[in-house]
């Protein structure tokens, strides 16, 4: 039986619908898939971006840290080169100072007379030479000769050998030193030093541990006391 005009209208319709219902139901299927596929892409970018970002701001954290540390570092040696050097010059004051009263002892004659006695008679026995020249300041020269005349005998006595010792009357020590003497071997080449700025210097060496703990307490991290 022929269809007729409208029947074949009709299912030409159906036929459309249905084609345009299958595309509409595909099109929307691909569209799922591609939301969900650029959902993932996106996550995929966006987690390895962060894990970036977080590598980038723990590599910077890091070297802040460590910046941090260096200047401190830096911040605390100079810190302590200030008080070391403050220590020092508080040191170095204090033997200026004692330097300068030096004075005082010279001026007290009968001391002073003792005082060159003992080192005469001590830079005899370091040297123990049978020949010895003695140089001094050209206003201690009559104090330096007596003590030398004192100290002679003395010397033979303690040591059983002779000895020839002479007083420098050309050649003196500086002005610029409160007192005391230099003693030389025969040919020269020997010298005791026992002026009184070097006797300082080296009372001063030998108590240096001791003052420091007077002035500064005990340090802990010491290990050594020179």
């Amino acid at each position: 039986m022929a269809l007729s005009n409208a029947d074949v209208q009709k299912q030409i319709k159906h036929m459309i619908a249905f084609i345009e219902q299958e595309a509409n139901e595909k099109a929307e299927e691909i569209d799922a898939k591609a939301e969900e596929e650029f959902n993932i892409e996106k996550g995929c970018l966006v987690q390895t971006q962060r894990l970036k970002i977080m590598e980038y701001y723990e590599k910077k954290e890091k070297h802040i840290e460590q910046q941090k540390k260096i200047q401190m570092s830096n911040l605390m040696n100079q810190a302590r080169l200030r008080v070391l050097k403050a220590r020092d010059d508080l040191i170095s004051d204090l033997i200026k100072e004692a330097k300068e009263r030096l004075a005082s002892i010279v001026k007290d004659t009968p001391k002073y007379q003792v005082l060159l006695d003992g080192l005469v008679l001590q830079d005899l026995y370091q040297l123990l030479e049978s020949q010895m020249i003695v140089h001094c300041k050209k206003d201690d020269l009559p104090l330096v000769t007596a003590a030398v005349q004192k100290a002679i005998p003395l010397y033979k006595l303690a040591a059983k050998r002779d000895l020839n010792v002479q007083v420098d009357q050309k050649t003196f020590l500086p002005t610029e030193i409160s007192g005391g003497i230099e003693i030389y071997n025969g040919n020269g080449k020997i010298k005791v030093s026992n002026t009184l700025e070097s006797r300082l210097d080296l009372i001063a060496q030998q108590m240096m541990p001791e003052v420091r703990v007077a002035l500064f307490g005990t340090n802990n991290n010491r290990k050594f006391l020179d």
